[in-house]
Parts: C-alpha cells; structure tokens; sequence
C-alpha cells in the first residue's frame, strides 16, 4: 500500500487518457443518427407545402398545410417559425410552425411572389392576389 501512495498522480493519467478517448468515440457513435434532411429557404410572399407528422393515440400519419408565409420569426435554427396562412371555405386559417421541430417531415415551394416586406400581415385584408411565379420542381 505504501508503494501505491509513493507513485505520482502522472502514473495513472495515459490510462485515464485511453477511457476518454473511448467514451468520446461512443458518444460520437450515438450521434451518428440520421440527421433531418435540410429545409429549403423560406420566404415572405412564398406559398408552400408543409407536411407534418401527426399523432392520433397509437397512429401516425402525415399531414400538409398548404399557405402563404406572412412571417419567420427567431434568429436560431431552434427558435425559428414560420406563419403560414390559407383561407380554406371562406374563412383564413393561419398557423404557427417551428422549423425545429422534429414532427415536420419536408417542405415544398410552390409558388414566389414578389413582395418587399418581411412582415406579410396585410394580406389579412387584403382582397387583391400577388403575382405569384411557378416554381418548378428540381429533381
């Protein structure tokens, strides 16, 4: 026992070394996961497709939202929302989506107007279209 005291605390790091290496590459590994497939840019004025993952009790399905943008809002990745607007039997349906959730499954651009606001909340009144240009879709 005395032996052991003797030694210096040196004598005991390359071991302690090799297990961090060792657990770093394992945290690594549980990283490694399949990432979400990239969302494209969304713009103020674009009309998109937004699908997204719905549960009901033990099911899952998949459901869109087709509508404008009127707004993003947050800085980050995380924090980031989309303000989406359709008006569906007479009456506008606007929702609120973050783009970090996990629950969207992909994005489509369908259409790009022309528009020189980022805040697009005239268009609740708004009786006029914009002139919207087709996207085509890249394959």
């Amino acid at each position: 026992m005395a032996e052991e005291a003797k030694k210096p605390a040196s004598a005991k790091a390359p071991a302690d070394k090799e297990e961090n290496k060792e657990i770093k590459k394992e945290a690594s590994k549980k990283e490694d996961k399949p990432k979400k497939a990239e969302l494209p840019e969304i713009k103020p004025g674009m009309t998109i497709r937004l699908y997204q993952r719905i549960k009901e009790g033990e099911k899952e399905r998949t459901q869109y939202f087709e509508g404008i943008v009127l707004a993003i809002n947050g800085k980050t990745a995380v924090t980031r929302t989309v303000t989406l607007r359709k008006v569906s039997e007479g009456v506008g349906v606007e929702k609120i989506f973050p783009l970090g959730s996990p629950m969207i499954e992909k994005i489509e651009i369908l259409k790009k107007a022309k528009v020189n606001q980022s805040k697009l909340y005239y268009l609740r009144d708004y009786n006029k279209k914009l002139k919207e240009e087709k996207v085509r879709k890249e394959k």
